[in-house]
């Protein structure tokens, strides 16, 4: 019977036109089959979303009645963007939050490349001592949440004058810091460089150890002086490594919530991610989307820029097939004090948050700093309606260890789903390498990456308030934040998925075929075992990411889904900043775990997870 099936189906193949035989073979190859399936979950995770928030914003809702009585529920109008581009109040809810967000990004991104370029030149092109130690502290303030150093300024600078209890300076002073020290662009700015100088350090360091110094002493031997040496050689050189690091930090605090909503919010600073959520908050998802639109749009145009100047260049080959030689500065008698100073500096960045966060954890009485006030009642302590405002202590607080559970959980589906799609991608991609399907796939996989996380959240709220075909409303619920998380990494799983399946010869899998193996087989006894080192890699970086996001998931979460992090923001903007700052300790803690088990699997996490 198998045997006549059998016939029955190379009869009808052998009946079928050339062309259509050989698309037929095509299209069942496991590569194209793998393509296709990428293809359908990408339209569903991005595209469709991204048409979805489009459409909101040029037709009439509900909640829009409450601006525009005459409106006709699902009928078409430029309503939303000429309120939020054209209108009286565009000035105040589009212009001046866009204006605030280039301002950051900037003076962020401008700080993070003094620091991390500094640092970096410093590590890498002299005989500074100690580098190791350099190196592991530059990547501590990337593993703490973004909002950590924006948390520990208000502890150190809170002036009380715009709400909230007195910080230290004032408490040991008598005199309040101004406000533009303690809220605004200023505090914002510093904290997020303080965070994000990490992309510089890494991006630099990994350009100026590939570069032959003797490139740099023939400019010398010329008659060079130094500061043109370092303009016209060595500058250009690392312009690739610049730009990455201009394109991650500009655009990571573009979108961030975490700092601008602790430090900005307070004194009305809005930037467009926390207007996104104010608006989002009351309902108001129209002007909500436009927001999150120019929001994209102002990232797509900073990576295309990066990508038009990167891509003009004609060479940045450092490495050729002459023997390569690497001089380093001496410092002499600045050797130690440049290594002291640096080392401070690290040290003062990655530990004083945590210590200001705990002590703040540890005061019974808001803005009484004297030993006298510390107490464990935060931590321990039982509900009393004078502390807390009736909450328990975060250890024996239940909504804790569910929202850590969340975190734990949320973390572990997404990395899991993440690596596993990024091996997919990798086969798909790699085997089907030069077709025009593969650059497709491999272009879509990439469109995540240029959307801000918080945009990237508004786009789900469009796409899941209402089934999609046979799939439910998903908001509101735990697998909505999953679907956005594997959505958002798909393109970090995806670069790393490429890279391990490169590693993989052909000739191996064909031998598998040749001896009859079929295509699961192939993959799973030869391609994933090969390549199981970048899954678990991909696992471990997405899981450590997850925990401490905050951007991408604040507009979906609700109190039964809250995770750490969105706790955070809700004790903050309850008032209960002690509480807040102890679940901050909590969260860290666990990341610090995670961060320890990737070490433990694989040296150098934070590098392989940045693509370097």
């Amino acid at each position: 019977m198998a045997s006549l099936e059998a016939s029955t189906g190379e009869t009808f193949v052998s009946r079928l036109p050339a062309k259509a035989r050989r698309f037929l073979r095509w299209v069942t190859t496991p590569q194209v089959v793998l393509s296709l399936f990428m293809l359908f979950l990408m339209f569903y995770m991005v595209i469709i979303p991204l048409y979805r928030m489009l459409v909101t914003t040029i037709t009439f809702s509900e909640n829009d009645l409450r601006y525009a009585q005459d409106a006709v529920i699902g009928q078409l109008t430029p309503f939303h963007w000429l309120r939020m581009l054209s209108s009286k109040i565009s000035m105040i809810m589009t212009y001046e939050p866009l204006l605030h967000s280039l301002t950051i990004s900037m003076g962020a991104t401008l700080l993070s490349f003094t620091i991390g370029g500094a640092m970096a030149w410093m590590v890498v092109r002299t005989d500074m001592p100690g580098r190791n130690i350099i190196n592991v502290l530059a990547t501590v303030p990337y593993i703490m949440p973004s909002w950590t150093i924006a948390m520990a300024w208000k502890v150190l600078f809170n002036n009380g004058t715009t709400g909230g209890t007195p910080g230290i300076l004032m408490y040991l002073t008598g005199t309040p810091p101004p406000d533009w020290i303690s809220y605004g662009p200023l505090p914002i700015i510093i904290s997020s460089a303080l965070h994000y100088y990490t992309f510089f350090f890494l991006f630099v360091s990994a350009a100026l150890m590939s570069i032959d110094s003797s490139l740099e002493e023939a400019g010398e031997l010329a008659g060079a002086s130094r500061a043109r040496i370092l303009s016209k050689i060595t500058f250009p050189l690392v312009v690739p490594a610049l730009m990455s690091g201009f394109i991650m930090t500009f655009s990571k605090t573009m979108g961030t919530f975490g700092g601008p909503n602790v430090l900005g919010v307070p004194v009305r600073y809005y930037t467009l991610s926390t207007m996104i959520r104010s608006n989002t908050t009351i309902s108001a998802f129209g002007d909500a989307f436009v927001l999150a639109i120019v929001l994209i749009l102002f990232s797509m145009t900073t990576i295309f820029i990066n990508q038009k100047i990167v891509g003009t260049r004609k060479s940045y080959e450092t490495i050729g097939g002459r023997g390569f030689m690497a001089q380093k500065t001496k410092l002499r008698n600045w050797k130690g004090l440049l290594t002291t100073l640096v080392i401070i500096f690290q040290v003062l960045i990655a530990v004083l948050p945590l210590i200001l966060l705990i002590w703040s954890t540890l005061m019974l009485r808001s803005g009484d700093y004297s030993i006298g006030n510390m107490g464990l009642a935060h931590w321990i302590g039982e509900s009393d309606v004078s502390i807390n405002s009736g909450e328990p202590g975060v250890l024996r607080n239940p909504a804790i260890y569910k929202g850590a559970w969340n975190s734990i959980k949320l973390s572990l589906y997404t990395a899991f789903f993440t690596a596993l799609l990024g091996v997919v991608l990798g086969y798909a991609i790699v085997k089907g390498r030069g077709t025009r399907l593969s650059k497709f796939v491999e272009q879509l996989a990439f469109i995540p990456y240029v959307i801000p996380g918080i945009a990237f959240g508004a786009v789900y709220i469009s796409m899941f308030t209402k089934s999609v075909g046979p799939i439910p409303p998903l908001y509101g619920t735990f697998a909505l934040l999953v679907v956005v998380s594997v959505a958002k990494h798909i393109p970090y799983s995806s670069r790393s998925g490429v890279s391990a399946m490169l590693q993989v010869g052909r000739e191996l899998e064909e031998a598998a075929a040749v001896a009859g193996a079929n295509a699961w087989q192939r993959f799973t006894r030869i391609i994933f075992p090969l390549t199981s080192t970048g899954f678990v890699s991909g696992f471990l970086l997405t899981f450590i990411t997850t925990m401490r996001e905050l951007s991408l998931i604040i507009l979906l979460v609700t109190p039964t889904t809250a995770v750490l992090a969105s706790m955070t923001m809700r004790y903050i903007e309850n008032g209960n900043e002690q509480q807040a700052n102890a679940v901050i300790i909590i969260l860290i803690v666990l990341v610090l775990i995670g961060n320890f088990i990737i070490s433990r699997f694989r040296g150098g996490s934070l590098k392989k997870g940045l693509g370097m």
